[in-house]
């Protein structure tokens, strides 16, 4: 399979704004997603820019080792081309699904138990 290579880290977080205040203030990680809010303590999905990768804080952590773990996702061209060569090579992997509109997710677990995901986004066209 060819990944374009790691492009996010998903932290499953309980207090979203004070992890985002903590990435924010002690690493200078910008927000990117959604930017310039006074509070996040509503908000479900946050992201940072943490350079080659996106650091991005999950809402509805609970604490619960192995089920709250860090998520590693690996960007890849094809989603369905990519979840059909592990799927070949035996790893259980779950159908695709649409995380957000243009973008589409499996996820998995590696022989550990950690969670994994591959990604693949819309390619859009820029408009003139």
């Amino acid at each position: 399979m060819n990944t374009t290579g790691l492009i996010e880290i998903i932290l499953y977080v309980a207090d979203m704004d004070a992890q985002v205040k903590f990435y924010r203030e002690m690493f200078e990680l910008p927000v990117t997603y959604p930017a310039e809010l006074d509070s996040y303590a509503d908000q479900f999905w946050v992201t940072l820019d943490a350079g080659s990768v996106i650091l991005a804080l999950h809402g509805g952590g609970q604490g619960r080792l192995g089920a709250d773990t860090p998520k590693i996702v690996f960007g890849v061209a094809d989603i369905h081309a990519a979840q059909a060569e592990l799927l070949a090579k035996g790893v259980n992997i779950s159908e695709v699904r649409t995380a957000a509109p243009g973008v589409w997710v499996c996820d998995g677990h590696d022989p550990e138990g950690n969670p994994f995901s591959i990604e693949s986004h819309e390619v859009r066209a820029n408009k003139k």
